[in-house]
This record gives structure tokens, sequence and C-alpha cells, in this order.
């Protein structure tokens, strides 16, 4: 993962083994395929990435997203969640973790939990 910020004529991006973000044209992609992601959900993408492995609460990802305040009560992130999970696919629970109560996390992708290290000898069980 990585994650580039530099200077402000230069692009800044967040680049993984699948996905890839450009928060200067506002545009992702997957697998170096265009992800159709409307206005909100890519504001809603980019935003989780940004503050990746950290949990961003419900609260904040209202206000920051839809300008919602603390006495709003809806379903709209959730029903967003959901269509960020479908367009991402199969790399869907890698990317966006639910913390029931609390919030969301973008964990970037990571390879070495999709394939775990070799043992140099095999571990034999045997019977008593």
């Amino acid at each position: 993962m990585e994650i580039l910020r530099e200077t402000d004529s230069q692009a800044s991006v967040y680049r993984d083994a699948h996905l890839t973000l450009d928060f200067d044209k506002q545009a992702a992609t997957l697998d170096c395929q265009p992800l159709p992601l409307t206005r909100k959900e890519y504001d809603l993408l980019a935003l989780l990435v940004s503050y990746a492995g950290m949990i961003v609460p419900r609260a904040e990802l209202l206000l920051r997203v839809w300008g919602y305040g603390d006495g709003i009560r809806t379903r709209t992130l959730d029903v967003h969640i959901r269509h960020l999970r479908k367009k991402l696919g199969m790399y869907a629970d890698e990317y966006i973790e639910t913390v029931f109560g609390i919030g969301h996390r973008f964990q970037p992708y990571d390879t070495s939990r999709r394939f775990p290290m070799v043992m140099e000898r095999p571990v034999l069980a045997m019977r008593a």
C-alpha cells in the first residue's frame, strides 16, 4: 500500500495491489478498470481511504459526506456502504470493515493476509 501526497502541482494518489484512488481527478480504479462510483460513493470511499486503518465514526461520515448533524437519523450511510461493497466485489470484505455501533474502517489490501507464511517443517500430530 502506498499513499502518495506530493506537492500541489502533482497528483495525490492511493494505490495498493487492486485499488487506486486519484484524489485530484476524483477517480477510482479496481484491477486497472474504472470503478463507476456516484459522487457520494466516491466521497465516502475517499474519506475512508484518507483515514486508512482508523475507525471513522458514523456521525463523522454523515457530517463530512452529507453534511448531516447529530440529530439526523438516516440509513443513507448503510445504503452507500452496501453499494460500495457491491462495486468492490470480491475485495469488499478486505477493504471495508463495519465496526458495529461505532463506524467504518478502510483496511488497505494486504497480500500477507491472503497467503499465510509457509512453515519450514510440517507439524505432525501423533496419537498417544
